[in-house]
């Protein structure tokens, strides 16, 4: 069986306030990206080992059994019963980049093995794996655009309509510790909600729709805060960093002509 493992932005975050348990409550409109990771998940054979993983692409670090899809096979093996499998992710979503490609990987993984094991699991048993398994992994199950509260797990659907738009993303090559991002950013509890100035025309975003992570990256990595700028000189309507960082995406009604500098930082571009 083969996956795409689809990446996604956040079209502005909140930080409301840092919750009992250590983790934020937030606010951000998720967006997925057809910018993909794949996926090859098989049955094991008799002589294999319970789980096997191989890896191309990005190198994903750390330790085998910390990785998303791992964690994902043992909550699946849990819920619905064992199944012995073997998987090779090739990563093209690189780590760190606020694109939330492990979370997605994750998620893929879960409905793989759901779909080997003749569905044994309905949607909302899905979401709760999922919600366990990542803050933001519950929007890979449908796989569309929808509003995130509580620590990014409570989803609601968005009426926002980005079909045509054409995106850039841009990667400077840094990896962001999401961990190191949230203790350095300010929350703020008391302004106007994302939801309702996301209902505004897209035009009017730059001046109105903010990522809470941008002061704390851009204070620290300034060719992350450069892109930025470039795109919007470029032509973008928009531009924002996404999660955490460090990948930095442009909003363009046509396809732009983006010069030398910026296209050796490309990462993707292509319309929703």
């Amino acid at each position: 069986m083969i996956l795409f493992s689809d990446a996604k932005i956040n079209i502005g975050l909140h930080i409301l306030k840092k919750r009992n348990d250590g983790f934020h409550d937030i606010s951000t409109l998720m967006v997925p990206v057809p910018f993909r990771d794949i996926i090859e998940i098989k049955i094991a054979g008799r002589n294999d080992r319970d789980f096997s993983m191989e890896q191309s692409g990005f190198t994903v670090p750390g330790r085998p059994e910390d990785n998303l899809c791992y964690r994902s096979w043992e909550l699946f093996c849990r819920a619905a019963g064992k199944i012995n499998v073997r998987i090779h992710l090739h990563k093209r979503i690189p780590i760190g980049a606020g694109l939330g490609g492990g979370s997605s990987n994750g998620t893929a993984v879960l409905k793989g093995l759901n779909m080997l094991s003749g569905n044994k699991l309905n949607r909302n048993d899905l979401l709760h794996l999922a919600g366990q398994l990542g803050s933001d992994c519950s929007l890979f199950v449908e796989n569309k655009p929808a509003f995130a509260g509580g620590r990014g797990e409570i989803l609601s659907d968005a009426s926002v309509d980005l079909r045509g738009i054409y995106i850039a993303l841009l990667h400077p090559g840094v990896a962001i510790n999401t961990a190191w991002a949230y203790q350095n950013a300010v929350p703020d509890n008391k302004r106007e909600k994302l939801r309702n100035l996301l209902s505004a025309p897209p035009d009017i975003w730059k001046t109105t729709i903010v990522n809470d992570f941008e002061p704390v990256v851009f204070k620290t990595y300034p060719e992350v805060a450069s892109l930025k700028a470039e795109l919007y000189l470029s032509g973008a309507f928009f531009t924002c960093l996404s999660g955490s960082g460090s990948t930095v995406y442009g909003l363009f009604r046509e396809k732009p002509g983006l010069g030398t500098k910026l296209r050796k930082y490309l990462l993707w571009e292509g319309r929703f």
